[in-house]
């Protein structure tokens, strides 16, 4: 009798783009797909730069599950134009990277992959949008291509849309940046200066412009085995959702910001202490009132200008409200004189270099969220009940913006952008004690809801994600 031949278990490579909150936000998930798939005998192969995963080791919040590891793949700095004494600005190093990946350095991470699993194929491709050239090095290696959209739905269907978009606006961006979007579908909530940059405005030859136009005209005839979004059912207008289904008819919304929802209750138990509250944010905020504080934080790489900074902390300090601020130590300097005195002393404002954001926006003293309207924040927000005030930065923050305010009435943005202290101190009594605040607090609630039940055993979230797991899991 012939031996049995074992099945072959899958193997899935996660392929990042190692910049920004990127990596951190797919980890996250990567870590959720390694537990669900760990009884179909699935190994998972993480990869990104040396940088990327040196960072990632050492942000890490727990130790990776036992069928996920880290695999370096190149970064460019090899290549001749990444040479010399000056350090290298991040847009060029995106630059050196995609070039890196498009000549081969994502295949070859996916050979080391393989060899790293003891030559076990990689059975299925996972990446980040971003990095288009994953779906070449997966057809390469006879794998499917599964992309992951970190980003918000909106600003992908406009990528989806840019060729149009431009064909439509011509140069014309600047004067018509208040007219509304209405011949496009799905995007008739949004006007023409909501657009990302980089769409009909802004350098369309940057490295982000570039990429995410390459990205947009690629996903709609990649026939990607699914496309991974970052939301959940409900959330967005029924109008929208089908004019993207159609652009993209293998959508899955999964909610992969939300990991605190995904990933099970062990895992989150066991991160939740090395995470920690250094700062001691939550026993602050545990004396006092329900939905008396509000919380700021601006992300990552988002920061308001000097001038801005001081302006919305006496914004803070009119509007009578105690606030907890997430704000970088370096830009402590250049706050009002005596500010952070006064707000200790009168125990009406604690400012941190950070904050467990999660925790704090789930808070039941927190009753508003001042934030630059990244992505990953207001779906942070949104699932924990908290309107909020937006002062979009770049990138996507003004669609998001609008999404916030107009789309869903959760909140609001400052006008013009930027900050004054008027503004903030308005913002802030609206959303903490007005009568519209309440409306808008209402109305998160409802969405807190609808995230709540997207994520409960059996919700629509809970269902796309076990496809997902049985799609990137078939050999």
């Amino acid at each position: 009798m012939a031996p049995a031949v074992s099945s072959p278990t899958p193997h899935v490579a996660v392929v990042a783009f190692p910049f920004g909150s990127h990596a951190p936000a797919l980890l996250a998930f990567a870590r959720a797909l390694a537990a669900a798939a760990a009884p179909a005998g699935a190994t998972l192969s993480f990869l990104s730069t040396a940088g990327s995963i040196a960072q990632l080791r050492g942000a890490a919040s727990a130790e990776l599950p036992g069928n996920l590891r880290f695999v370096e793949v190149p970064d460019g700095a090899g290549l001749p134009a990444a040479k010399g004494p000056v350090p290298v600005p991040v847009p060029r190093q995106m630059e050196l990277f995609m070039a890196a990946a498009e000549a081969g350095g994502l295949k070859a991470g996916l050979e080391a992959a393989r060899a790293m699993a003891g030559g076990a194929r990689v059975s299925c491709v996972v990446g980040d949008a971003f990095v288009w050239p994953a779906a070449e090095a997966a057809a390469a290696a006879g794998s499917p291509w599964v992309p992951v959209w970190m980003g918000a739905p909106c600003a992908l269907l406009a990528h989806l849309r840019t060729d149009a978009l431009r064909e439509d606006v011509g140069d014309q961006a600047a004067s018509r940046a208040d007219e509304l979007l209405a011949s496009h579908p799905g995007l008739g909530s949004y006007c023409v200066g909501d657009l990302p940059d980089g769409v009909v405005s802004g350098d369309f030859n940057h490295v982000i412009s570039r990429l995410v136009h390459r990205m947009g005209q690629l996903l709609p005839r990649a026939a990607a085995a699914a496309v991974a979004l970052n939301t959940f059912p409900g959330l967005d207008p029924p109008d929208f959702t089908a004019v993207l289904a159609e652009t993209l008819p293998n959508c899955l919304p999964l909610g992969l910001g939300l990991d605190h929802l995904l990933l099970p209750k062990d895992i989150t138990d066991a991160a939740a202490p090395a995470a920690g509250d250094p700062h001691g944010c939550l026993a602050w905020l545990d004396a006092h009132p329900a939905r008396s504080v509000v919380y700021v934080g601006f992300g990552r790489v988002a920061s308001p200008r000097s001038d801005e900074l001081r302006e919305l902390a006496a914004g803070l300090e009119s509007s009578g409200a105690p606030f907890l601020w997430s704000l970088r130590e370096d830009s402590w300097p250049l706050l009002p004189e005596g500010f952070l005195a006064r707000a200790a002393a009168a125990g009406a404002g604690l400012v941190v270099p950070w904050a467990p954001q999660v925790a704090v926006l789930r808070h039941a003293s927190v009753g508003a969220f001042v934030t630059h309207a990244g992505w990953g924040s207001v779906l942070e927000a949104l699932s924990s009940g908290v309107p909020m005030a937006c002062r979009p930065f770049f990138g996507d923050h003004r669609m998001i913006a609008r999404s916030v305010a107009s789309v869903w009435g959760v909140g609001v943005a400052f006008e013009g952008a930027a900050m004054t202290r008027a503004g903030v101190a308005a913002a802030v009594g609206e959303l903490l004690r007005g009568e519209e605040g309440a409306r808008m607090r209402a109305r998160a609630q409802e969405l807190q809801a609808a995230a709540a039940a997207a994520f409960a055993p059996g919700g629509a979230c809970r269902r796309n994600f076990d496809e997902f797991v049985e799609i990137v899991c078939r050999v």
